[in-house]
């Protein structure tokens, strides 16, 4: 029996508030292992060569960076547990940049001081770089960078993994791989470290870069440098000799805070460098601004939360300013730093302060740290992000890119290199926008098309009149367009009309459906252009469907838009008018038919001899003052006149013709000529809109063949024919003669 008297109370948990504090504590120290180790490699990165001697300055200037980026980024981006830190393609750029102010100076001022100035343009750069972010910020523009083709963002951070793994080499070797510097890379020495910061690399590849453990880092570059100095040991190699040989680095004075916003630093500063350099500036705002839209978004998919771009813009914007004022070089938000501070549990603000904190404890320590520190363990680390990078844009690119834009994705990271940042961007979104045209121009600009017969409007008609419609509805032609029309798919869509009116001649109507079109630019306006001539020339009535303004305001300033085109709102009613236009023809063809038929029939004195003969018969329709057959021609047909009047002309003085005759309807012409095979003695005109149906020698000599019977009644009626019109020659030649 338990006494009830006696309770027994749980034991006291944690308050929420501290173990969300601990929690976001926990996390920035583990990011901040990254900041540390990343600090260093960027500091002998940008201070490498002739700065090496200000590598204090480097550290002081990378931490006070990584201090300011983090607790900004921390207290005020729309993702609390973010931390921002120099990234590696931002410290790539800076480093260019610095080498590019050194290279001024000293071809200006070899005993001028480098400092002073490599700090001004840091700075500078900085809050250039600052300002530019808050612009894109405060006007929504920042969301522009995604319309940046991906072979030319792929290509820029290709780049700055080709020149991180070229600088680790400076920093290992001390000396720049290029032509003129090859020789020094005989040395044995220089041989054996290059290899270490190799097998450094690859370690860092088979371990760290598979588990991602927010202390493997630390514990593999620790390892490092105790098997770096176990190696000096076992080969009787004293720590001063090594450093002599050049296996560590010269340890660097303590880190000193100075500000670069002397009076007589700015008056000495090289600003006839400025045009020079801009090239390089520009490339440290396009990267930092890539690096912040394109990181936020990596965080985003990792941890499934939406940020705020364009307070991240002003935010990151607003701590380059202040990076930049105290002396640093830019940065953004980490995506490594930011999810390992997630994975550990860190979810507040908190832990950007940490990282802060931190980083600005390095400034007491990191210089004589680094004295310990061989080469090739720091060279190693940067071997492994400046390959990881072009690993990731050089060979995992190649999965989801096409050949076309592969292509121009090597491309761009050769001119970087070659010839700098700005010409590769410029030059990569040249290539870019052409890529895009020629892959858009692949791209079918017809989603289907149809016939009259198949696809008709919604209009309910008599079953005479369907008949026609299913007999005579390949005479209307509809194609449903799509995509943005331009130079390129206009041109394809062009060719493929020219085809099916060559393919498709009895094609009357011609419908197309603009609803599915995005936009139609000029170029395309002349495929438009080119389409109405071949389709007039083949007498085909354009009709236009779902024509948005802005496309018919381009169509009409080429003059696409007048006789010939017809513009219908909705396609059931532009089908229904081809189709009332079809029936109405049909209905006059059939009367017309009928006529002929008659005419036939008192010809032959048969109704099937009347068929036959219309079924040899091509229908041909002149306007009035069009030449049927010319004189001298070969007399290859005759012609039965239905409808209208033709005059027979013969030559006139002066090079005028006179009419001898003239022809009305259910009168024939060029009988004798299609009998005896003689050339035409004559020219045959119309002189009025007529309908005439030809006869000609292939048909004949078919009918000679095939039905004598017919034969025989059209020779008869040939005579006939000649002995009326002999007759009455004769009478005119006698009343000529009184």
């Amino acid at each position: 029996m338990t006494d009830p008297a006696i309770t027994f109370s749980p034991a006291p948990r944690a308050h929420p508030a501290l173990k969300r504090a601990l929690n976001d504590i926990l996390g920035g120290s583990a990011a901040s292992v990254l900041t540390v180790t990343f600090g260093l490699s960027y500091s002998l990165l940008i201070f490498a060569g002739p700065l090496s001697p200000y590598l204090s300055y480097g550290i002081t200037a990378t931490f006070v960076s990584s201090a300011v980026l983090a607790i900004v980024i921390g207290l005020g981006s729309s993702l609390p547990f973010v931390v921002g830190a120099p990234d590696s393609s931002t410290a790539a750029v800076t480093g260019i940049l610095a080498a590019s102010v050194v290279e001024r100076i000293e071809a200006a001022n070899p005993a001028a001081s480098l400092l002073p100035p490599v700090l001004i343009t840091l700075g500078l750069s900085t809050v250039l770089t600052g300002l530019v972010l808050c612009g894109l910020g405060l006007t929504r523009l920042g969301r522009a960078i995604r319309y940046v083709p991906y072979p030319v963002v792929g290509g820029f951070l290709g780049a700055t993994g080709l020149l991180i793994a070229l600088g680790a080499i400076r920093v290992i070797t001390n000396y720049p791989l290029q032509f003129a510097t090859l020789t020094h890379f005989a040395d044995g020495t220089i041989l054996l470290e290059l290899a270490s910061a190799c097998a450094m690399a690859l370690v860092l590849y088979l371990t760290w870069h598979r588990s991602r453990s927010p202390f493997g880092l630390p514990i593999i570059l620790v390892g490092g440098v105790l098997t770096a100095h176990f190696a000096f040991w076992i080969t009787g190699v004293s720590f001063d000799s090594a450093r002599a040989l050049g296996w560590t680095f010269q340890p660097p004075p303590q880190a000193v805070f100075v500000l670069p916003w002397h009076t007589d630093d700015l008056a000495r500063y090289p600003w006839f460098a400025i045009p020079d350099l801009l090239g390089n500036v520009v490339a440290v705002i396009f990267v930092t601004a890539s690096s912040t839209l394109f990181n936020t978004t990596g965080i985003e998919v990792a941890v499934h939360r939406e940020a705020n771009l364009e307070r991240e813009l002003n935010v990151t914007g607003t701590a380059n300013i202040l990076t930049g004022l105290l002396g640093g070089y830019p940065g953004c938000s980490s995506i490594s730093r930011s999810i390992l501070n997630y994975s550990s549990g860190g979810r507040g603000r908190l832990s950007g302060v940490t990282v802060a904190a931190l980083s600005l404890l390095m400034l007491a320590v990191a210089p004589e740290l680094l004295g310990f520190i061989p080469k090739f363990v720091i060279g190693g680390l940067l071997l492994y992000l400046g390959a990881d990078q072009l690993h990731r844009w050089i060979i995992e690119s190649r999965k989801r890119l096409s050949k076309l834009e592969y292509l121009s994705l090597i491309a761009i990271i050769a001119i970087i290199v070659a010839w700098g940042f700005v010409p590769g961007i410029l030059i990569g979104v040249v290539i870019g926008c052409a890529t895009f045209a020629f892959s858009a121009a692949r791209v079918e600009s017809i989603k289907y098309s149809f016939d009259g017969s198949e696809y008709r409007s919604s209009l309910d008609r008599s079953r005479d009149d369907q008949e026609v419609l299913l007999a005579h509805g390949g005479k209307i032609r509809g194609l449903n367009l799509q995509s943005y029309l331009f130079f390129g798919s206009a041109n394809r869509l062009y060719q493929h009309v020219k085809q099916l009116l060559q393919e498709r001649p009895e094609c009357r109507y011609l419908l197309f459906d603009f609803k599915l079109v995005t936009g139609v630019d000029s170029s395309a306006a002349y495929s438009f252009a080119q389409i109405k001539r071949s389709a007039a020339d083949l007498g085909v009535e354009l009709i236009l469907v779902h024509l948005p303004v802005t496309a018919e305001k381009v169509l009409r300033s080429s003059d696409f838009v007048g006789e010939g085109v017809t513009i219908i709102p909705e396609l059931d009613r532009a089908l229904e008018w081809c189709e009332n236009e079809l029936i109405s023809q049909h209905q006059e063809l059939a009367q017309e038919e009928a006529s002929l038929r008659d005419w036939f029939t008192a010809i032959l004195d048969s109704e099937d001899d009347a068929d036959a003969l219309i079924r040899r018969c091509q229908r041909l329709e002149v306007e009035s003052g069009d030449i049927i057959v010319q004189a001298g021609d070969p007399a290859d047909s005759m012609h039965f006149i239905l409808e209208g009047r033709v005059g027979i002309m013969v030559p006139a003085d002066e090079d005028r013709t006179t009419r001898v005759r003239s022809l009305g309807r259910y009168t024939t012409i060029g009988e004798m000529g299609l009998v005896s095979q003689a050339p035409r003695s004559a020219t045959i005109q119309a002189e009025v809109d007529s309908v005439l149906y030809v006869l000609n020698t292939h048909q004949f000599d078919a009918i000679k063949d095939e039905d004598p019977a017919l034969s025989h009644k059209l020779l008869t009626y040939f005579v006939s024919v000649m002995a009326e019109r002999l007759t009455f020659a004769n009478r005119t030649i006698a009343v000529l003669r009184r």
